[in-house]
């Protein structure tokens, strides 16, 4: 079977057995946990654990976005398209990471396995837990499905959230009133633990801004 059709295969055989019960946190990071069950051999399934861990999400344009490393060629060329024709329209970037916990393999059959999961979920009063079953060969094809669909399900509450907070405004230099938030933070952290400058300096030439802040950066390490 081709990459591709194998890709599409765990996608259409994934399913999300229980949801988390709250969507991602619009300012905050959301750490789920999650349990996913694959059939290995007849009779023979695997439960892996682990955290699917969101960052806070970023709003960003396209003048943004084509200062990021991690894009293949495709979706660059999209990108700066997008740069090119509206360079200043905001959109929401999420970010995850992936911690994987331990792996378990059981004779167990699947039903047996997935009420004993949700019996466990229910006992700990986790909102922020989630089971899914996917495709053993491509079983991290199927927990990027659970997330695309997690984000999918929060993209909404997340943008009215931010919209209230009057956060996705833009300002004259095209950078909206979150990434300036942010910014100050990273000052702040910068100032308290100087180690976190590569971070803020990334940050401000992402949005082409270092020179606007390069006074006020210095100054942090300048000696009193």
């Amino acid at each position: 079977m081709e990459a591709d059709k194998k890709i599409q295969y765990a996608i259409e055989h994934t399913e999300v057995v229980r949801s988390p019960e709250q969507s991602l946190a619009t300012f905050g990071t959301t750490n789920i946990y999650y349990y996913m069950v694959t059939e290995l051999l007849d009779r023979v399934n695997v439960v892996r654990e682990g955290r699917v861990i969101a960052a806070r999400p970023k709003i960003v344009t396209p003048s943004y976005l084509i200062h990021l490393e991690g894009f293949s060629q495709q979706a660059r060329k999209f990108i700066e398209r997008m740069a090119g024709e509206q360079p200043h329209e905001p959109g929401i970037f999420y970010t995850y990471k992936n911690e994987p916990k331990e792996m378990n393999i059981t004779s167990e059959p699947m039903e047996e396995i997935m009420d004993k999961i949700n019996r466990r979920i229910d006992s700990q009063h986790d909102p922020l837990s989630a089971i899914i079953k996917g495709v053993e060969e491509l079983w991290d094809v199927s927990l990027l499905k659970f997330t695309y669909e997690l984000t999918r399900s929060s993209v909404y509450s997340n943008v009215a959230e931010l919209e209230r907070g009057g956060l996705l405004s833009i300002d004259g230099a095209g950078v909206p009133r979150d990434a300036r938030n942010y910014i100050e933070e990273l000052f702040e952290k910068t100032r308290r633990d100087p180690s976190r400058a590569p971070e803020l300096v990334a940050e401000l030439r992402r949005w082409s801004l270092f020179y606007e802040y390069q006074d006020r950066f210095l100054s942090l390490f300048k000696r009193r």
